[in-house]
């Protein structure tokens, strides 16, 4: 009897080391599992603005000590740039330099200026776009001393931020037998790490990353059907241990493993003009999906074990955003719908019901700051909103000094270091919108 304890000792001591073994294998083989880090957005490691609403793709700024108000025409203008083009495109603010485009003539052409709108540099990346709606679409991506962009047409370009340098491209409809879509890719470009992801929906690949130093495919995703791409920018995330990718194709919402590019959930999202516009949003398990014209805006919860990821629908809310999007702050979540309630929305997070409305504004895009919303509106009206307990305040309000305005001011507002940036087309401003005197007469 002590011969067999003392074997049953030593069984289970192996078996012991064994699972520890095949733990320590599984982990090392299977990287994107189990990572640290709290779930929630993954910020750029880069300072300041340098991608598409913000640090973490949300639409968010930690910046404090602005205004609370604004006088009546409107915040201080500091300056304005003219003659930028054609386009819809966002700036991106990093260090001393800001970085832009528009299409010109026949080319979109990529700016970079100083911060007080001198400039620096130009190139163009290739063809500008002349179907419907001409026009940029895309903005830049910066990451380690480099700019990236992609054109309406599917060049991706890698360019060096001090100079516009272009230190290589890649044609992805080309590389993954993609076709343009309607009207034309739009897609900010995401840097995770060393790579850069793109998505052509074309037969050899849905999405797919980049090695961002050459251009090299990493990982690609499948196809999925015959789905496009369409003008939705991926989100990165970190969920339940597993880093993560978010983002629409033409006619589904999916999420990938960030790390290989495996396809791992798919939602409907399909409406009659094959068009999905608004980036996914996520927050405290929920991600959030919408298309105008059919399923309107959904809540999944994503159920993560050691298989895969799943997707359950828990609410629907009458939300219909496009390209405005929406911004997430604790438990709600802020848009304006597009084509059934062309107005601003409170939504709750967690059941899908409107808080509260606001009609005084038609549907645009906002941004987060110092417990205020920085909205622009389709038709060029800039408002500041203070959320409350049941009601957006107005506590500011102007409108773009331009001409006529088509109901196409689309550009997301930039908040960086105390100054407000808001394109339309050919012009950019800058405003002071810091509240601090020492920062207004240095004039930060």
């Amino acid at each position: 009897m002590k011969s067999d304890l003392g074997n049953v000792s030593v069984y289970r001591a192996d078996r012991s080391r064994n699972a520890a073994l095949w733990m320590i294998l599984w982990l090392l083989l299977a990287p994107s599992v189990i990572t640290v880090g709290n779930d929630g957005l993954i910020a750029s490691p880069e300072p300041d603005w340098p991608q598409w609403r913000g640090p973490r793709r949300d639409g968010i700024s930690d910046e404090k000590d602005l205004l609370p108000g604004w006088p009546q025409g409107g915040p201080q203008l500091l300056w304005k740039i003219d003659s930028l083009g054609t386009g819809w495109s966002s700036p991106i603010v990093v260090g001393e330099q800001l970085y832009i485009t528009g299409d010109v003539g026949d080319d979109l052409v990529v700016y970079a200026f100083d911060l007080k709108g001198t400039p620096k540099w130009r190139v163009s990346n290739g063809r500008a776009w002349k179907g419907p709606y001409p026009g940029a679409r895309a903005s830049c991506t910066f990451s380690e001393g480099r700019v990236y962009n992609i054109n309406a047409h599917g060049r991706v370009v890698c360019l060096d931020a001090a100079s516009g340098e272009e230190l290589w491209t890649v044609d992805i409809l080309k590389q993954f037998e993609a076709k343009n879509i309607t009207w034309a890719l739009s897609e900010c470009l995401l840097v995770d790490g060393p790579r850069l992801i793109v998505t052509p929906g074309g037969r050899k690949a849905l999405m797919a990353a980049l090695d961002k130093r050459n251009g090299k495919t990493v990982w690609t995703t499948e196809p999925l059907g015959d789905d496009r791409a369409s003008h939705s920018s991926p989100i990165l995330f970190r969920h339940s241990g597993r880093r993560l990718i978010a983002s629409c194709s033409s006619a589904h919402g999916f999420g990938v493993d960030a790390d290989t590019g495996k396809l791992l959930w798919t939602v409907p999202l399909k409406n009659p003009h094959g068009v999905n516009a608004s980036s996914p949003v996520y927050g405290a398990g929920l991600v959030f999906y919408v298309t105008p014209y059919a399923e309107l805006g959904r809540a999944y919860r994503l159920q993560a074990d050691r298989h895969g990821v799943a997707a359950e629908h828990v609410w629907t809310s009458q939300l219909d955003t496009v390209t405005g999007g929406g911004v997430l702050i604790d438990d709600t979540l802020f848009a304006a719908g597009y084509k059934k309630s062309k107005w601003w929305f409170g939504v709750d997070w967690l059941t899908g019901q409107t808080k509260y409305e606001l009609k005084e504004l038609t549907t645009g895009a906002a941004i987060y700051a110092d417990g205020r919303l920085y909205c622009l509106d389709e038709q060029g009206n800039v408002a500041l909103l203070k959320p409350g307990s049941n009601a957006l305040e107005v506590t500011g309000r102007f409108r773009l000094p331009t001409g006529k305005i088509r109901g196409d001011a689309w550009a997301h507002p930039v908040l960086h270091d105390g100054r407000l940036y808001l394109r339309y087309h050919d012009t950019l401003w800058c405003y002071d919108v810091n509240s601090r005197e020492d920062g207004r007469k240095e004039g930060k």
